[in-house]
């Protein structure tokens, strides 16, 4: 049965999204917020972003400088009651 996991993403961004991109392989639900901070760009976190679009893993954010699907910190909050495993960063 495959799980829902969630990855936060803060301090450790390259190596969050490598793991986010890794758990995509179990054919488990990858799902990533990165909170707080803008989400810095080097050939590393953008090649894992594009995998990570590929492999249909959502990514969310509540920081409004990142590209990506915007929620408050309270919508983040109550989504990741749905998760089975979060994973922090």
């Amino acid at each position: 049965m495959a799980k829902k996991i969630a990855v936060i993403v803060r301090d450790r961004q390259a190596e969050a999204l490598r793991m986010a991109v890794g758990l995509t392989l179990a054919d488990d639900e990858v799902n990533v917020f990165v909170i707080d901070r803008k989400l810095e760009s080097d050939e590393n976190i953008d090649l894992n972003v594009e995998t990570l679009g590929d492999m249909d893993a959502k990514i969310f954010t509540n920081n409004p400088e990142n590209k990506f699907e915007q929620m408050t910190t309270e919508e983040i909050a109550r989504a990741l009651t749905g998760y089975d495993v979060i994973i922090p960063y």
